[in-house]
C-alpha cells in the first residue's frame, strides 16, 4: 500500500479510516479512468481489485414494496455470481440492493455524499456497519461533511464510474436515480431498468429510460447479459437445476422464509402487517413475499393483501 495512504480517524468514534489518491493501488481502476476522477476518495472498510466487477442498482427513496423486494433480489443474486453491488446507501431501493447483497454473503460498495463519518440516513447506520465489513463507504467528501443536497449528484457521478453498468429499480419522472443513468451513458456504462406498473409514478423514470434504449430487465440474466463480453465471462456461474438456476436461497428453507409462512394464514393480512408480525424489515419481507408468490405458496389478493395459497 503507498505511502500516500494516510489514516484518518473521525473525532467522535475514532473509526479507522483511510484517503486514497488516484495513485494509490487500492483506488478503484474503473473510477480512475474517468474524465475528472475524484482526486481523493476517503474509504472505511476494504476495496478489492475483484471490486471492478460491479453493477449499481438505484431508485426511488420512496419505493413501493414491489420495488423494495426486487432491489433485494437483483443485489442478492448478483452478489451471489461474485459481482459487486454499488449503490448510495438511501432509503428505499438503495438500502434493498446493500441489504441483498450482504443477505448472499457478497460485496457491497456504498458512496455517500457526505463525509464518511457522517451516515444518512441515521436509520442506516447498522447497515452502513454491516457494509464496512463486507465492502467498503467511500465518498470524495472530507469527513465531516454533512449531507447538504447538491453534494448527490456529485456523489452519483462516482456511483456510475464504480461499476460497469446501472440498474434502476423504480423512479419517479424527477428521480436523482435518472442522473445516475445519464451519468452512466455519458461514461460509456451500460443502462437497464426494471419495469413497474404503468400506473405507478414510481415506475415512470424507469419506464422513460427504456423508451430511450435502457436494456430491460426481468431477471438477473439480463443484467449479465447486458454487461460487455469480457466481463460477462468473469461472472460465477450457478449451479443449474433442470433449466432452471439455482436460487439464492429458498424462501420456503430460509428461517425468514419460514416466520413469514407463518404468519400468512388463512385471514388475509397487509405487509404493513406482516411487517410488523415478521419483524424482518420492509425490503426483506418484500424479497421473500415476493419469491413466495412466485413459488406459489401464498397469493396476493384485492387490497395488497396476501392469503396463504388455496385459501379464500
Amino acid at each position: 500500500m503507498s505511502d500516500r495512504i494516510r489514516s484518518e480517524t473521525e473525532t467522535t468514534g475514532g473509526l479507522a479510516m483511510r484517503r486514497l489518491e488516484q495513485a494509490d493501488a487500492e483506488y478503484p481502476a474503473p473510477l480512475r479512468e474517468i474524465p475528472d476522477a475524484p482526486e481523493v476518495l476517503h474509504v472505511r472498510g476494504g476495496l478489492v481489485r475483484e471490486d471492478a466487477l460491479a453493477v449499481a442498482v438505484v431508485g426511488s427513496r420512496r419505493a413501493t414494496p414491489y420495488g423494495l423486494g426486487i432491489a433485494e433480489e437483483i443485489g442478492a443474486a448478483l452478489a451471489s455470481r461474485g459481482v459487486t453491488v454499488v449503490s448510495g446507501l438511501a432509503r428505499g431501493i438503495d438500502s434493498a440492493a446493500h441489504a441483498g447483497a450482504l443477505r448472499a454473503g457478497g460485496r457491497t460498495i456504498a458512496v455517500l455524499g457526505c463525509g464518511v463519518d457522517v451516515i444518512y440516513p441515521p436509520e442506516n447506520r447498522r447497515l452502513a456497519e454491516d457494509i464496512e465489513r463486507r465492502g467498503a463507504l467511500v465518498s470524495q467528501f472530507a469527513p465531516g461533511t454533512p449531507p447538504l443536497a447538491h453534494h448527490f449528484p456529485i456523489r452519483n457521478r462516482v456511483i456510475a464510474g464504480l461499476a460497469l453498468g446501472v440498474v434502476v429499480v423504480e423512479a419517479t419522472a424527477q428521480s436523482g436515480a435518472l442522473i445516475t443513468a445519464r451519468l452512466a451513458a455519458e461514461l460509456g456504462r451500460e443502462v437497464m431498468a426494471v419495469p413497474g406498473r404503468v400506473t405507478s409514478a414510481q415506475s415512470r423514470g424507469a419506464h422513460a429510460l427504456i423508451k430511450d434504449g435502457a436494456a430491460l430487465v426481468t431477471d438477473l440474466k439480463d443484467v449479465i447479459e447486458a454487461l460487455p463480453a469480457r466481463w460477462r465471462a468473469c461472472v460465477k456461474p450457478v449451479v443449474p437445476v433442470g433449466q432452471h438456476e439455482q436460487p439464492v436461497a429458498g424462501p420456503a428453507q430460509d428461517p425468514d422464509g419460514q416466520r413469514l409462512l407463518g404468519v400468512v394464514g388463512e385471514d388475509p393480512i397487509t405487509i404493513d402487517e406482516l411487517i410488523e408480525k415478521g419483524g424482518l424489515g420492509s425490503a426483506r419481507t418484500a424479497a421473500l413475499l415476493l419469491d413466495l408468490e412466485l413459488q406459489g405458496l401464498i397469493r396476493q389478493i384485492e387490497g395488497k393483501r396476501f392469503i396463504q395459497a388455496g385459501r379464500g
